[in-house]
């Protein structure tokens, strides 16, 4: 997708509301992970660069329109001017004439940062008359919270009506140019690799990708359905069986079409998540009192020799429990193989959310092409739907 974005001079002296995703990682009065925070960088820079006035708008946990001190921005400002290197103005607001006022008197090198837009019962709902107090001290609105544009918010699409111009940010574009290349009208050989618990998180996702695919891995707990629904013993795993018909249509469609499914050929096994009784089975004997929680080394075998040659990779779901040792393998060495398709020239996007801590905790995420910054609105992009902070700038 590509979307509208802003030159220098569209912003320059101009006041500027720039849309960001600062819903971190927070424990123990801490942020345990920057990351959301530094994917802002690049629009920021420019904006600053070409004389902008900047206020940085956010939501921040559940505060489910209330104010409550548990969730205030105010927390995070000593991250943010680490990662930024800047001076940041908090406003315990985002909107009225606190903001207006602390935008007017920012000096050079100095960005405004205000208070969680969720304080607002008003924002969750794209209330036009909110949408229009928010806007008010701005001349130019910049969406770059790509996590949070498949939601219809005031801050995320709902000002734009009542500013001068608006645009979409760096991160808003990469993130329309990268998941349009494994979704819209990805390079072939095309191979999506589905996991996590769900099947229901990615019946739509099937949907729309089944006739671009060459290929499609399935593992994580969803794969038990679709071994279930060839008849198998599954045991104990993660069962979707309001589902099971969705799945064997599944795989009829795809040998129709000549798409291939891969599913597990083995799985690591235990009588329960913090049980130590570990073994590895064939898919076709599954004790009856275990269940599969890591794919098998057979599977990691033929899903790698599945990817080999791929020009286009979308991952979305780990394989297995990855944040348990025992359980890690199978999603430790797809994402070696995925890094190692990125190095012979594949674009390779990791669709957000658990698979995109996966590929950090196994150090590959700068060795793929993209790793999203959404789960929820990754999911929503690559299923074909329209998201409402993307729509608005799309050319």
């Amino acid at each position: 997708m590509k979307l509208k974005t802003f030159t220098p001079a569209d912003v320059a002296g101009k006041k500027v509301l720039m849309r960001v995703d600062f819903n971190v990682p927070f424990k123990n009065g801490k942020v345990t992970d920057n990351a959301r925070i530094l994917a802002h960088t690049s629009t920021l820079k420019k904006l600053l660069d070409a004389g902008a006035k900047v206020a940085l708008v956010s939501h921040f946990g559940r505060p489910k329109g209330k104010v409550d001190p548990a969730f205030s921005l105010s927390q995070i400002v000593p991250d943010i001017e680490k990662a930024y290197g800047l001076k940041v103005v908090f406003v315990d607001d985002c909107v009225g004439e606190k903001v207006a006022a602390a935008v007017d008197a920012l000096k050079p090198g100095e960005i405004v940062v205000l208070e969680n837009s969720r304080y607002h019962p008003e924002e969750q709902k794209n209330d036009p008359e909110f949408s229009k107090k928010m806007a008010a001290p701005f001349d130019v609105f910049v969406m770059d919270a790509f996590s949070a544009s498949h939601r219809a918010d005031c801050s995320t699409c709902g000002v734009i009506p009542f500013v001068k111009a608006a645009f979409a940010g760096d991160l808003l574009m990469r993130e329309g140019d990268m998941l349009g290349a494994v979704s819209e009208n990805p390079a072939k050989p095309y191979v999506l690799i589905l996991g996590g618990a769900k099947v229901s998180d990615k019946i739509d996702i099937v949907g729309n990708l089944l006739d671009k695919a060459t290929t499609i891995l399935i593992g994580g707990g969803m794969a038990y359905t679709f071994l279930k629904a060839q008849g198998k013993e599954i045991g104990k795993s993660l069962c979707d069986t309001e589902r099971l018909d969705f799945a064997s249509n599944t795989l009829k469609k795809a040998a129709d079409m000549g798409v291939k499914i891969l599913l597990p050929v083995d799985s690591v096994v235990a009588s329960g998540m913090d049980a130590t009784d570990t073994e590895i089975v064939s898919s076709d004997s599954m004790p009856a009192d275990k269940m599969g929680l890591d794919i098998g080394p057979e599977t990691v075998k033929l899903f790698v020799a599945a990817l080999d040659g791929a020009k286009s990779v979308l991952w979305n779901g780990p394989m297995g429990v990855f944040e348990d040792a025992k359980f890690a393998k199978g999603t430790d060495e797809l994402a070696q193989a995925v890094a190692a398709v990125t190095a012979k020239g594949a674009t390779t996007v990791i669709g957000g959310g658990d698979t995109a801590s996966a590929v950090r905790q196994f150090k590959v995420a700068d060795k793929v092409s993209h790793v999203s910054t959404g789960g929820g609105a990754s999911l929503e992009y690559c299923e074909g739907k329209k998201l409402p902070g993307m729509e608005p700038f799309r050319v």
